[in-house]
This record gives structure tokens, sequence and C-alpha cells, in this order.
């Protein structure tokens, strides 16, 4: 069973998966540019293209491989205002979010572009959610 597998079935369970529920509601919050936390999935991937990480992000949204990021990278992409609003809403620190981040967001990005394209206008966050346990 993946990380995401657990993550998810930690949320079917009511969310008391700790932690790493709280993180994959952030995580689902920031791809839907709900609360604050991002732009949404288009934003995450114009972050990742500005800092010369478009072949990672692509790779997680391809059909392919996903290409692995490491916590550092990730942080340079995210930016301190983003983290720290992930840090706040999940009660993580830095360095725990970003290590988990870099676990749990390709296979979320994964999971929400089977297809290999980024979904047209905008993400529903609760079909989001669905869709994830349905999985």
């Amino acid at each position: 069973m993946g990380l995401l597998d657990t993550v998810i079935g930690a949320l079917g369970q009511g969310g008391q998966g700790g932690g790493q529920a709280a993180l994959i509601q952030a995580v689902l919050g920031m791809l839907a540019g709900q609360g604050g936390q991002g732009g949404g999935l288009a934003d995450l991937a114009a972050r990742f293209q500005q800092g010369g990480l478009g072949d990672v992000m692509g790779s997680w949204v391809s059909t392919g491989q996903n290409l692995p990021v490491s916590p550092d990278q990730l942080g340079s992409v995210l930016g301190d205002d983003l983290l720290g609003q992930l840090s706040q809403s999940t009660g993580m620190n830095g360095g725990d979010l970003l290590g988990q981040l870099s676990q749990v967001l390709p296979q979320v990005v994964d999971q929400l572009t089977p297809d290999g394209q980024m979904p047209q206008g905008g993400l529903d966050v609760g079909a989001l959610l669905g869709q994830l346990l349905r999985r």
C-alpha cells in the first residue's frame, strides 16, 4: 500500500490520520486554489516551470514514470509564503512538511491527471476527494 493509499485511508476514517490527513487536505486545497493556499494546479505548474523543474511536474502529469523532487527543490519552488500557509494549515514544521510533501505531491498530481493532461477549468475539491477515495 502506497503513502497516498494510507493517507486516503485515513481520510476515509474520519481524518484520524493526524498530520497526513491534514497534509492531503492542504494539498487538495492548494491544487484547487482554495483557502488562500496557492492558485491551483496551473499555478503550481507555473511555479515549477519558473523554478527550472518543469520537467519534474510534467512527469507527474504525464502517463509515464514520476520524477522525484527533493524537499529543498520543493521548498524553493513553493516559496516561503505558500509554505507558511501550508505549515499553518497542517500544524507541521517546514522540514517535516517538505519531506512529506515531496512524497505525497507527485502521487496526488499523478492521480488527478490520469489521462496525462491538466484538467480544464479548475478543480473541485469535493470531486477530487471523491475521485481519490474511489481509487
